[in-house]
């Protein structure tokens, strides 16, 4: 299973890349998020954290499929 991960502002800055394509197998992006924040140090839990799947806001238990664009999503602030 081959799916793409894209990073924002922190998260884009702790990976030191914009996206990279991921084979390994995940149930969910839960599974996905903590593997990731395991290898890059990510500081924010996933209830820090917003995903969306295919460009649409889902929940982290929402099952991956092969060919899914996943997108991790921190608080960003403004102002």
């Amino acid at each position: 299973m081959t799916i793409k991960v894209k990073y924002f502002a922190s998260l884009r800055e702790k990976a030191q890349k914009n996206e990279e394509e991921i084979t390994e197998v995940f149930n969910n992006a839960f599974d996905l998020y903590l593997a990731l924040q395991e290898k890059y140090q990510f500081p924010l839990t996933v209830e820090e954290v917003k995903v969306a799947i295919n460009g649409e806001y889902q929940n982290f238990d929402t099952a991956l499929v092969a060919g899914d664009v996943v997108t991790f999503i921190p608080p960003v602030a403004g102002g």
